[in-house]
């Protein structure tokens, strides 16, 4: 009889090396220099536990997978019940019985006016799949994409990818697509006055850096591919689900785009699960005759697993209300670490919505921390925000990660169940830290000093980074 309890007992003690043996040595490596190969044994709501017995509050949160939580139990509930009803999945060529359902109440979820859906198992699928819409759509080929934007690895999704450290290596890509600024109306202007435009995609607010665009900047952006026929797409993957506040960020700003990429949250941390909901021409521009029903198609979409998945997220994110505590939530954490602002000459700024929450450090004025600040970016321009998230993590029980390559920016991205006792235990985590920054010498710049000797000796190339480096960055 198979037994996964004693599977994973028998190997509790050879994780970090297997995986590093067979599956990413160079991240094994990178998480043992950094101190982040705990050994974690479950997870419950916004909470880690380790083999200690070490509880963690979880700032990651899967990279925004973990929005109800972890483990939720209606969650697992609904993916225990779609097995005991011995479902007739994937039948392929046959109507799947739960697809429908989930798609309309994402349908009534969603801005007005897109009222079809087809089911991906990932965020970068889904662009890959907006891709082809826009190209269908319009006839034309020319895609456009905004600096320092993350839509994903895959050889499409890449082509629209704003951060070089993740190009590096690949190409050539998807031609044509043309990078533009973000939060520039002049630039997109100039691209799409051309002609030859298929879409343009863009992520309402950008997850390399928590970058936030001016509030006339999407409407803008709506206006200008309405004038110039251009398909645009809005890139919902992590913001949605009520990350910001808002059951889709681009609400902020009251938009409706032509096409809308969702993932990450549905799955309810259980089952891979992404969708792309479009306006009917298009769909209809893509599947335009009996024998093109099956065009495009992916062979895992519209699994019963994932679809009772989503379903129960999607009834877990109402019933919970978790959009609105994370509101409430976002608010009281981003005024909490704003005061930490008028304290810490390091910290420079607090931004974001609802719980997609951005610290950003900067070059201070006293003569001995300019020093400290210098030396430690003459060594890696990307250590300094690792070395806080170090003792962050190991002393603080902390966890969270960079926001990109080569910036100063924390990011702050915790299930979306959390309660003012987790972010009082945030902030006053934060606080220590930051405020152990300010001496100099210290025991943050030397974690700093370390991680930089330790990365050169070690020669750890992570992907997408820069020989040397060993902050491993948060995938949008």
């Amino acid at each position: 009889m198979f037994d996964l309890q004693a599977l994973i007992d028998q190997n509790q003690s050879q994780e970090l090396a297997l995986f590093g043996r067979h599956v990413n040595p160079a991240l094994a490596k990178v998480l043992k220099i950094i101190g982040y190969d705990i050994r974690y044994t479950h997870g419950r709501g916004a909470y880690l536990f380790d083999d200690q017995g070490n509880r963690y509050v979880d700032c990651l949160g899967g990279y925004a997978v973990h929005n109800c939580g972890r483990n939720h139990p209606t969650i697992r509930s609904a993916i225990q019940q779609a097995m005991d009803l011995d479902l007739p999945n994937l039948i392929k060529m046959g109507t799947p019985r739960l697809a429908g359902v989930l798609a309309k109440q994402l349908i009534e979820s969603v801005p007005e006016d897109l009222d079809t859906v087809f089911f991906t198992n990932s965020g970068a699928e889904g662009v890959e799949t907006a891709v082809k819409y826009a190209r269908a759509a319009t006839g034309r080929s020319r895609i456009v994409h905004c600096e320092k934007a993350f839509h994903g690895l895959t050889m499409g999704a890449l082509s629209v990818n704003g951060c070089p450290e993740f190009r590096e290596g690949f190409g050539p890509l998807l031609e044509p697509c043309t990078e533009v600024p973000f939060n520039d109306l002049t630039a997109l202007e100039r691209e799409l006055i051309r002609g030859d435009v298929a879409g343009f995609i863009v992520e309402p607010i950008q997850g390399k850096g928590v970058n936030i665009p001016a509030d006339d900047y999407l409407p803008g952006v709506e206006a200008l591919c309405r004038e110039h026929g251009v398909i645009f797409i809005v890139d919902e993957v992590q913001t949605g689900f009520g990350r910001t506040g808002k059951m889709f960020a681009c609400e902020h700003w009251g938009v409706a785009p032509d096409v809308m990429v969702i993932a990450k949250a549905l799955s309810g941390g259980y089952v891979p699960v992404g969708a792309v909901l479009s306006k009917r021409w298009i769909h209809e521009k893509v599947f335009n005759g009996l024998d093109r029903c099956v065009v495009h198609s992916t062979t895992f979409g519209q699994n019963d697993l994932a679809m009772a998945a989503g379903l129960a997220t999607l009834y877990v994110l109402k019933e919970e209300r978790l959009v609105g505590n994370a509101a409430a939530m976002g608010n009281l954490l981003m005024t909490k670490l704003g005061e930490l602002c008028d304290r810490y000459e390091l910290l420079h700024e607090v931004r974001g919505k609802g719980l997609m929450v951005a610290l950003e450090f900067g070059s201070p004025k006293s003569l001995k921390l300019k020093m400290g600040w210098s030396l430690l970016h003459k060594l890696d321009q990307s250590l300094f925000c690792q070395a806080i998230l170090i003792p962050l993590l190991t002393e603080h029980h902390v966890l969270a990660q960079v926001a990109g390559h080569h910036i100063d920016v924390i990011k702050l991205i915790p299930p979306l169940v959390l309660t003012i006792q987790d972010v009082d235990e945030i902030v006053a985590a934060l606080d220590a830290v930051i405020g152990a920054c300010h001496r100099f010498p210290g025991p943050v710049w030397e974690v700093g000093k370390r991680l930089s000797q330790q990365a050169i000796k070690r020669a750890v190339k992570p992907q997408g980074a820069q020989s040397g480096t060993v902050a491993v960055t948060e995938r949008s």
